[in-house]
């Protein structure tokens, strides 16, 4: 107890309190499963919006929801009830010689009826649903900015489905859903759409002035007004889908839309792989490099000769 502390033999050991206990043996590990990967790992080469919480989805949120499907099945409407224009307009081209089935006649009347009707009822529908998807992203435009969208859902609906009011308004809704974006090419998209949007009420309406005619020649040409008519109704339905998946941020498909990023290439290209040389014969710059190492073997040589006969 005497010595030094450098010289004592002892030392203090912490222990746990059940130390004099058998230690329990642990469990052997279970062997898991080699890790691996499903599919080819990205990362960060594709970067996924995180997905929203689950909430319940409001009126406004199923109408927007369905503008996609309205919209294809509104194109499928009008391009039918085209097709039983043209139908329509082979028959009285048939007519002018040959005697009609009674029973042809009723089947052309009743496709004639029904698809206008169906095309009129999911355009309406296509409408509203369109409205609604353009109101989520103005409000989402303009939270991007700070801001918060200056018209209400009822002017915008308003101003949509009222007629002659909705061969202006709309393009001025679609242009100010571009706040805080430059993207000249969804605003030349947008043009485009209210000029064949104008064109096509312009044509409605030529259409349902035509049909006041009496001769029947002038009846026969409003039959094909009408298949136009259908068909341009037709193209911009889905020239409408192609705006709101621009809007959104895709391309006219609705496919996500890679961002390119240019640089400026300062120094001349190098080439990367070396070019091909004939069998025997060597590279041309590999010839300055082997006269060079020739000269260097023959001085070196000299050299040794000269110490030779020196010695």
């Amino acid at each position: 107890m005497d010595a030094p502390p450098e010289r004592r033999n002892y030392r203090w050991v912490a222990r746990k309190p059940d130390h004099r206990r058998a230690p329990r043996k642990q469990p052997e590990p279970r062997a898991a499963a080699t890790p691996r990967y499903t599919e080819i790992p990205r990362w960060g080469l594709l970067d996924r919006a995180a997905e929203p919480d689950a909430t319940p989805a409001s009126r406004l949120d199923r109408a927007a929801g369905a503008a996609r499907r309205l919209l294809l099945w509104t194109a499928l409407a009008f391009t039918l009830a085209a097709l039983a224009e043209l139908g329509r307009y082979g028959i009285l081209l048939y007519n002018r010689t040959r005697l009609v089935e009674p029973l042809l006649l009723r089947v052309s009347d009743a496709a004639v009826l029904t698809f206008a009707v169906l095309a009129g009822a999911l355009a309406l529908l296509a409408a509203i649903a369109a409205v609604a998807r353009l109101i989520e992203l103005r409000a989402a435009a303009y939270a991007g900015v700070g801001r918060r969208d200056p018209r209400s859902p009822r002017a915008l609906l308003l101003g949509t489905l009222v007629p002659v009011l909705n061969l202006v308004w709309p393009g001025v809704f679609l242009t100010e859903a571009l706040t805080g974006r430059d993207d000249p090419r969804a605003l030349r998209l947008i043009r485009i759409w209210w000029v064949v949007w104008v064109l096509g009420g312009l044509v409605a309406v030529g259409a349902l002035c035509w049909r006041t005619a009496d001769s029947l020649q002038a009846k026969a040409d409003g039959v094909l007004l009408t298949a136009l008519t259908d068909l341009v109704a037709a193209a911009v339905a889905l020239l409408t889908l192609g705006v709101l998946n621009v809007l959104e941020g895709g391309d006219l498909r609705g496919r996500a839309r890679i961002a390119q990023r240019w640089t400026m290439a300062a120094d001349p290209a190098v080439p990367v792989i070396e070019p091909l040389h004939r069998a025997g014969q060597p590279a041309a710059d590999a010839r300055p490099a082997a006269a060079a190492g020739d000269n260097t073997g023959d001085e070196a040589g000299d050299r040794e000769q000269e110490e030779v006969g020196a010695k």
